[in-house]
């Protein structure tokens, strides 16, 4: 790809231009709010004219566009579900997920930016937390003044998180916390992090861990394939002094972490068919524009077979998530239907964005198109926030009663 910066580094946004067009094939759009279509059509302006124009410029270096933090904070994209007294957008739940899929349609990595600080960051905040740590944190939160991550994931401990060794013991009016995370979010640019151990017995807590308390170093994590403008780290404590004022007071268990994995995971069941559409859309415009054997290759019968199958399965996807997001606005979502609606929506994204790429043919492996770019960040979001087959058993569990964890 031909340079399209500067000897600033800052690209020129004219580069690129973001053709892209909503799909609704079954007009569920008419189930939308006018708040939730206001909401879609500002996030996609933005993305068009913020994202779209430097993304594969800065996923091409693997270097994350930390410019874009305030941005969506001025667009209200950090917890815009959470109440407006804390600085937040008071918005529904569908709203919430429209907004994450108009970012991954522009970059999984930027809706990762997001919904971890909305989901992960300041949700248990809000639901965990006293209302001085709410007071202090969330407005700046919002506003992409301060940024945050979540720390869960242990190098050893990723999908059966209560085998953390991450630990805290009581040191009068503070605790020493020990141990390490693993494949955190925005950890090396974190002002904050929102970190889980077991204290003395056994039982885990939630703790606000600021940067620059001793003890506390985030490296960032280098050599990716995907999810490369997105900015990935580590966070370890080594006897890391934290003021008992920064525990989450109003949670103890498993249960706290794993409510905020349920909020992250509903967005990311709306964030991925954003990025199944944005593949369509290029494929169906090639299919169009690109002339073989006398006529637009969407002429031939295997490519409508590809593109009719694709436009099924995002329907189908964008009538689960809607469903979804009625049960989450009326407090009903289990955490089993989110994982059933993560799960579909990862999946058919990344088939959907295999399939893409054929259609594109040599020019699909090219960063002139979005496709593999979609294809690589696919792959993680297949399987973060629980994996493809841990939310299969999840669902197996819930059918069948019978937990195959144990």
């Amino acid at each position: 790809m031909q340079d399209n910066g500067n000897s600033n580094g800052v690209v020129n946004k004219s580069a690129r231009e973001d053709r892209f067009q909503g799909h609704d094939y079954y007009n569920i759009d008419e189930l939308l709010s006018d708040d939730h279509l206001l909401a879609r059509d500002a996030v996609r302006s933005w993305v068009k004219q913020e994202v779209s124009p430097i993304i594969e410029d800065y996923a091409n270096r693997a270097e994350c566009p930390k410019h874009l933090f305030k941005g969506l904070g001025e667009i209200g994209a950090y917890g815009p579900s959470l109440p407006a007294e804390y600085g937040c957008g008071g918005m529904d739940e569908i709203s919430y997920g429209i907004i994450m899929q108009e970012l991954e349609r522009g970059d999984s990595g930027i809706r990762s930016m997001a919904s971890v600080q909305g989901s992960l960051v300041m949700y248990p905040i809000y639901k965990f937390g006293s209302e001085e740590q709410r007071k202090k944190y969330l407005p700046k939160l919002a506003t992409g003044e301060l940024i945050g991550c979540f720390g869960l994931t242990e190098p050893d401990h990723g999908s059966d998180p209560g085998g953390m060794i991450t630990n805290i013991k009581d040191d009068g009016d503070a605790y020493i916390l020990n141990g390490a995370k693993m494949w955190i979010t925005n950890s090396p640019v974190a002002d904050i992090a929102v970190v889980w151990a077991k204290d003395e017995e056994g039982k885990i807590r939630g703790l606000i861990v600021e940067r620059g308390m001793k003890g506390f170093t985030t490296p960032e994590i280098h050599g990716k394939w995907s999810l490369r403008a997105s900015i990935t780290g580590e966070l370890v404590f080594e006897d890391v002094r934290v003021p008992k004022a920064n525990v989450l007071p109003n949670v103890k268990g498993l249960k706290g972490p794993l409510s905020c994995l349920s909020k992250a995971r509903y967005g990311i069941a709306w964030g991925a068919i954003g990025a199944a559409m944005d593949c369509y859309d290029s494929a169906l415009r090639y299919s169009q524009e690109r002339v073989q054997f006398g006529k637009p290759i969407g002429q031939f019968q295997l490519t409508q077979k590809k593109l009719a199958e694709m436009i099924t399965e995002i329907t189908k996807a964008q009538l689960l998530v809607w469903r979804l997001g009625t049960l989450a606005n009326a407090g009903k979502a289990t955490p089993a239907q989110i994982s059933m609606a993560k799960r579909n929506s990862c999946n058919i994204a990344l088939q959907i964005a295999r399939e893409a790429r054929q259609i594109h043919g040599g020019m699909g492996i090219t960063n002139e198109y979005p496709i593999m770019r979609h294809m690589m960040n696919l792959e993680t979001v297949l399987t973060y926030e629980g994996t493809h087959d841990i939310h299969l058993l999840i669902t197996g569990m819930d059918v069948t009663g019978f937990n195959a964890f144990k």
